[in-house]
């Protein structure tokens, strides 16, 4: 009896325990860092994907808009940098910690994606490697948040300093990774399909494929050439140069993973041995998991 009751106990407050970690995650400060890159253009860190503000003539455009939750501290982040509204907001892709923020922005604001994130977005089915979605938050919020307005390889808004273009260069992370460039500054985001130096999360479940990624990294790098500085999705800005670095990266892996396939090698064997080369010193070390999760997604594209 005595057993009993102080199982009980213990099964209540372990229950309380996780009822105040949550409170307390939930009551949290959201921290938002501030890079600037340009009198017109910055980064915002923290809380998910990087978010670019361009503040522009008529109005702000955003790209990106973070985890849940974090969408009115963008907006609020925003008010401290300049008192010119939000007129539109970019999604690079349809991760969540890219596009949940969508539902605290203002309905007036223009949405836009590439053709084939709207469609992942309609679904929200969790990334490859991830447990699978209960939710979606856009249906959870009567659709506000979804992209008003796509494009399928190229789009031009606006013109002069304030022109935005935005490319979709094939599947990789995704298969509706877009790039939004700012001409007239030399800044282009790369979002996730860039996401920083190391091994990417190919989302097979979203269209990404490790076969296409190294040849849609490269179609960037040769098409857009006016570029300094390049946002990723998640890490420092980069230049074009490491732009470059990082598409021979993903082939030097495509290509290593082609060659194991072939001689007959399993999918464990190669995750378990595969190491980043040499020449790429400074790469984030992959993480055991996702680096076996993209060798079986690149088998699966092989057959």
């Amino acid at each position: 009896m005595k057993r009993s009751i102080v199982l009980a106990v213990l099964i209540v407050a372990g229950a309380l325990s996780m009822v105040v970690a949550a409170q307390q995650q939930a009551a949290a400060p959201k921290v938002i860092e501030v890079t600037k890159l340009k009198d017109n253009l910055y980064v915002l860190k923290g809380g998910g994907g990087n978010t670019a503000v361009f503040i522009m003539a008529d109005g702000v455009t955003v790209v990106d808009a973070k985890n849940p939750g974090w969408g009115q501290p963008i907006l609020d982040k925003i008010k401290t940098l300049t008192d010119k509204p939000v007129v539109r907001l970019i999604n690079t892709h349809t991760h969540a910690d890219h596009v949940s923020g969508n539902v605290e922005f203002p309905v007036t604001v223009d949405i836009v994606t590439q053709v084939n994130t709207r469609a992942n977005m309609e679904k929200m089915v969790a990334p490859s490697g991830f447990p699978p979605a209960t939710s979606n938050i856009f249906k959870e919020n009567n659709g506000r948040g979804m992209p008003k307005r796509t494009f399928k390889d190229k789009m031009v808004i606006g013109s002069g300093a304030d022109q935005v273009d935005l490319f979709y260069f094939g599947r990789g992370h995704t298969n509706g990774d877009a790039w939004v460039l700012f001409p007239s500054l030399r800044v282009m985001h790369a979002g996730d399909i860039f996401s920083g130096k190391n091994i990417p999360l190919l989302d097979a479940n979203n269209g990404g494929s490790g076969v296409a990624i190294p040849d849609s990294l490269q179609k960037a790098y040769d098409t857009v050439k006016d570029v300094d500085i390049i946002i990723t999705g998640h890490s420092t800005e980069m230049t074009r140069a490491d732009l470059k670095e990082y598409a021979d990266f993903n082939r030097v892996f495509l290509n290593d993973v082609r060659a194991a396939k072939k001689a007959g090698k399993t999918v464990d064997e190669v995750a378990s041995t595969w190491k980043i080369p040499d020449k790429y010193k400074g790469y984030a070390a992959p993480m055991p998991d996702r680096l076996k999760e993209n060798v079986q997604i690149v088998y699966d594209e092989l057959k």
